[in-house]
């Protein structure tokens, strides 16, 4: 259970829902289990005689008294209420068992401690076979509130407890940075709409991929508009500034066609105005040294910037580590963007388990992952997937989250952890389907047989340690074929087994000959490099020979770029 604690101030109105048949007739022998004192809390689900408004009065009773003292003003908020729900697949609990656990929330979250005969007057009731709700009126015997400061944290780690010891399916603790789950009323308003994401959901996936592609804050709002999604900005009483912003799904609407709008923060923590200010980068993509010269160099930087990733998670700086989670969040909503082929929705699926560890209580540090966040930017407008470097960085990408997963479980982040094995799950199939075929494809074009051995000895004189299980695993052959590709793009084999070599992971990976693959495969081309230095060179020397040539206006905006930094 994840406690939904809520206020408010009507007390008749909650009792109705509680009692009543329900949005969809879900409500099946609604009665009271546990209440302040069963004799004196009157059941409407069990006595025909006990009407709504009488269970009202019985409960407002202190409200009452003190409003009378405040002369006429009600206390604000006086109604608490908290849903209570067992897991799917849970087993089924007894009346019994559900008063206990009514009594034992109600004392942690300090509605009603154990033994205060002065606390406030509440009841559990119980409309279905796996949960409760338990509301009550916060004010006490005595006039004065309850101490309900941290209640839905307090609720759940009560909660925590009662599951091992009702043998109930332990589920994972929170730390408060999880995003708001959907209201029942949307879930119903989706199913009836035919569709399989609450408006909420939905937005909350588009403003991630969003906030993951666009280099500032107005490309934000401007592609969010695009993509039919209204956009409504709070901005600063005195200095003009957006403070805060709320998006709307297309369609979605209330009974008097109005939008149903959603703070950005109420989609998800990091998606508030401030949060998103601290990731997103006011940054030219094409500015970047050698972007539009080779088409693979955003693949490559992705992959690079993914493996450094990597050594930052065992840094000891949690901050950066953090950082760079949140980095590669954005990073795998490019990735799933940029890339065709049937392994893409599990890119996408990859993409969106990751949310929840992409965050923790852990404050990231932004800046540290700069690097990745940029290469990722640069994905997100690539003008094409050049084949075995797009799976190299899908290899990348399975390893990062493997560790990811394994980071937020030494810190004891249950959820983020489960999230990054999810994540895990789907990048390892998405990588299976892609892979596949390419490595088949690269041991059909094996190099002959003294290449091959050749190969053979500049593995057992580069990675002694290693060489047997390298010869011995499946994708050697594809790895000769790698390997002979490097060379004719300028690379010794030799050196390039020392320094894919030394890197992570060769000693308990599984296949290592795949592993050296993807790592030599995201390698640059050494020759082609050359001659695309060349030919800018050349291309300078001529233009600068030009007497009185114009300025591009691509060359100003650069130039008052550097006037103004």
């Amino acid at each position: 259970m994840v406690p939904d604690v809520s206020t408010g101030s009507n007390t008749r109105g909650l009792i109705v829902y509680l009692f009543g048949a329900g949005r969809r007739d879900e409500h099946t022998d609604p009665h009271i289990v546990a209440a302040w004192d069963m004799v004196g809390a009157p059941d409407p689900g069990r006595d025909p005689e006990a009407s709504y408004t009488l269970l009202a009065k019985r409960l407002d009773h202190h409200v009452d008294l003190r409003t009378r003292e405040l002369g006429g003003k009600k206390p604000p908020r006086h109604v608490w209420h908290c849903p209570v729900r067992t897991a799917p697949g849970d087993r089924y609990l007894t009346d019994a068992e559900w008063a206990e656990v009514a009594r034992r929330i109600v004392h942690a979250a300090g509605i009603a401690p154990e033994g205060d005969e002065r606390a406030c007057r509440w009841i559990a009731v119980r409309h279905a076979d796996d949960h409760i709700h338990i509301m009550a009126t916060t004010v006490r015997a005595d006039g004065r509130r309850p101490r309900t400061h941290h209640d839905g944290q307090r609720a759940q780690a009560e909660w925590r407890k009662i599951e091992p010891e009702f043998g109930l399916r332990r589920l994972k603790s929170g730390d408060l940075t999880a995003p708001r789950t959907p209201t029942g009323a949307e879930r119903a308003k989706a199913e009836r709409q035919g569709q399989t994401a609450t408006a909420r959901q939905w937005l909350r996936e588009q403003a991630y991929a969003v906030a993951a592609a666009v280099r500032n804050e107005a490309d934000y709002f401007t592609v969010l508009q695009s993509l039919g999604i209204k956009v409504k900005t709070r901005l600063g009483p005195e200095t003009g500034d957006v403070i805060g912003y709320s998006l709307a799904a297309p369609g979605d609407t209330k009974a008097a066609d109005e939008p149903v709008w959603y703070g950005g923060s109420k989609l998800a923590p990091d998606l508030s105005i401030n949060r998103l200010r601290e990731r997103l980068l006011d940054q030219e993509v094409a500015d970047r040294p050698g972007y539009a010269a080779d088409p693979a160099d955003p693949w490559r930087h992705t992959t690079t910037a993914i493996q450094v990733a990597r050594t930052v998670l065992d840094s000891g700086d949690d901050a950066a580590a953090q950082g760079h989670l949140a980095a590669f969040g954005d990073a795998l909503y490019n990735i799933a963007s940029a890339t065709t082929g049937p392994h893409r929705a599990e890119l996408r699926a990859a993409a969106t388990a990751f949310n929840r560890a992409r965050r923790s209580a852990t404050r990231a540090d932004h800046q540290a992952a700069t690097a990745l966040r940029k290469a990722a930017k640069e994905l997100a407008y690539a003008s094409s997937e050049p084949g075995g470097l797009a799976i190299a960085l899908l290899f990348a990408t399975v390893h990062l989250a493997r560790a990811a997963a394994k980071w937020h479980e030494q810190r004891g982040h249950e959820q983020q952890a489960a999230a990054a094995e999810e994540a895990l799950r789907h990048l390892q199939a998405g990588y299976q389907q892609a892979a596949a075929p390419v490595l088949a494809d690269l041991t059909r074009r094996a190099p002959r047989a003294a290449t091959v051995r050749r190969f053979e000895q500049d593995v057992r004189a580069t990675l002694p340690d290693h060489a047997d299980r390298i010869l011995a695993d499946p994708a050697w052959t594809a790895l000769t074929t790698t390997l002979a590709h490097a060379e004719t793009a300028g690379h010794s084999s030799r050196r390039l087994l020392t320094e894919v070599g030394t890197q992570r992971e060769l000693d308990s990976a599984e296949h290592p000959a795949e592993v050296l693959n993807w790592r030599i495969t995201a390698q640059p081309n050494r020759r082609a490099q050359a001659a695309r230095r060349q030919s800018t060179i050349s291309g300078t020397s001529a233009r600068s020979a030009r007497p009185h040539s114009p300025v591009t206006p691509v060359a100003t905006r650069a130039e008052e770029r550097s006037r103004h930094r």
